[in-house]
């Protein structure tokens, strides 16, 4: 497997789907004092499938590296510089290929565009996901980021109840 840039005239605006499928979600409730964050377990799976752009249009001045296993792209990366407050955003993800998955492809993707955030002068990056995407968020913290915020309404006015909110993560760099 090979990382490299994507050439951006030939990636943006392709579209891609994948799916997320979980069996819990991080419950995020008011209390007297804050919030009370815990994982529960779903009594159905959770599934949302994702259709997505590589690069999309309101991404700011963007890269993106894919994983290639000869000419086929196996996962990307993306993010860009948040100018107003010195962050960088990684924007999306996305290993498409199971069989990729489990073996280091997104782990090499992460370590890429992190490697790119320092070299842009970031301070930390930064990257959203939803409560119910277990694996998404286990990774992350596995490549040490943490959750910073959180918006229980961001989807939709129903998001507690349907287990579909914001999580915003960031690691400093």
């Amino acid at each position: 497997m090979i990382i490299k840039e994507l050439d951006y005239t030939a990636y943006k605006g392709q579209k891609y789907q994948a799916e997320i499928l979980s069996d819990r979600y991080l419950s995020i409730e008011p209390t007297d004092n804050g919030f009370d964050m815990k994982w529960v377990m779903s009594e159905e799976p959770l599934r949302m499938s994702v259709d997505d752009t590589i690069l999309s249009d309101w991404l700011e001045n963007p890269i993106a590296y894919g994983a290639f296993e000869g000419d086929r792209l196996v996962g990307f990366v993306e993010g860009f510089l948040e100018k107003w407050n010195n962050r960088y955003r990684i924007s999306n993800i996305c290993v498409f290929d199971s069989v990729a998955r489990r073996n280091g492809v997104g782990t090499k993707l992460m370590e890429t565009i992190l490697e790119e955030a320092k070299k842009s002068g970031a301070r930390m990056a930064v990257l959203e996901t939803q409560n119910f995407n277990y694996k998404a968020i286990s990774f992350y913290r596995k490549m040490g980021f943490q959750i910073i915020g959180f918006d229980r309404y961001a989807y939709s006015n129903r998001g507690p109840e349907e287990h579909n909110m914001r999580i915003e993560m960031g690691k400093m760099i």
